[in-house]
C-alpha cells in the first residue's frame, strides 16, 4: 500500500469515528464519511465496497494498531502478561473500541461482530497464548493447554467491561482501576493453575 493511501485511509477513519460520535451508525454513510473526510464517494466505494466493507476496514485497522502496540510492550512469560494486560484493557474500553462494538451490534449482517471477534482472536490471543507457554517452561503455570488459561485469562481481565462501555452503563476506566484489575486477573490466574510442585524444576 503507498504512503498516499495509507494517509488517506488514516483520514477516512478519523472522519467515521468522528461521525460516529456525533451522529450515530446510522448517520455515518459512506457519502457523509467521504464528505466529512474529502474524499469522493467513488473512492470509498471502490477501496470498501460499502458501509459494511468501511466498517469491517475499521474494525481491521483497529486490531492492527492493538496488536502492534501490544507487541512493542510485550515481554516474555508472566511478566510479559503483567505489561499486556493493563495496555489491552484500555484499548479495548477506549472510544474507538466502543463506537466499534455499537456499529457492530447496530449490524443486523453479523459482520461486523464476525469481524470484530476474528479480530480479536487473531490478533491478541496468539501473544497471550504465547506468553502463557513461556511461563510454563520456566514452570510459573501449570502444564494445561495454553490457550485454555489465554481463555481463562482473557474473560477474568476483560469480563463484561466491553458490555457495559457500548451500553453507557460505564465511563472509560481510569488507569489505576485498570492496572488493578489487570494485576487482580493475573494473580487469579496463578492462582487457577499453579505450577508444579516439583523443587528439581527452575522457577521464574
Amino acid at each position: 500500500m503507498s504512503d498516499r493511501r495509507s494517509r488517506r485511509e488514516a483520514e477516512i477513519a478519523e472522519a467515521a469515528y468522528r461521525l460516529l460520535d456525533e451522529v450515530g451508525l446510522a448517520g455515518t454513510t459512506v457519502t457523509a464519511v467521504a464528505k466529512a473526510a474529502r474524499a469522493s464517494n467513488e473512492t470509498l466505494y471502490r477501496w470498501y465496497g460499502d458501509r459494511t466493507g468501511l466498517f469491517a476496514a475499521l474494525v481491521r485497522r483497529n486490531a492492527d494498531l492493538v496488536r502492534d502496540a501490544l507487541d512493542a510492550r510485550a515481554g516474555t512469560g508472566l511478566d510479559g502478561l503483567a505489561r499486556i494486560g493493563p495496555l489491552l484493557l484500555a484499548m479495548v474500553t477506549a472510544p474507538r473500541a466502543v463506537a466499534l462494538n455499537r456499529a457492530a451490534a447496530a449490524d443486523a449482517s453479523g459482520t461486523l461482530g464476525a469481524e470484530l471477534a476474528r479480530g480479536g482472536r487473531e490478533n491478541v490471543t496468539p501473544l497471550i497464548v504465547a506468553r502463557i507457554a513461556e511461563a510454563q517452561t520456566k514452570a510459573a503455570l501449570a502444564a494445561a493447554p495454553p490457550g485454555e488459561i489465554a481463555e481463562t485469562y482473557l474473560a477474568l481481565l476483560v469480563g463484561d467491561l466491553q458490555i457495559r462501555r457500548a451500553t453507557g452503563a460505564i465511563d472509560q476506566p481510569a488507569m489505576p482501576e485498570i492496572e488493578t484489575r489487570a494485576a487482580r486477573a493475573l494473580a487469579q490466574v496463578k492462582t487457577l493453575y499453579p505450577p508444579p510442585l516439583d523443587p528439581a524444576l527452575p522457577s521464574e
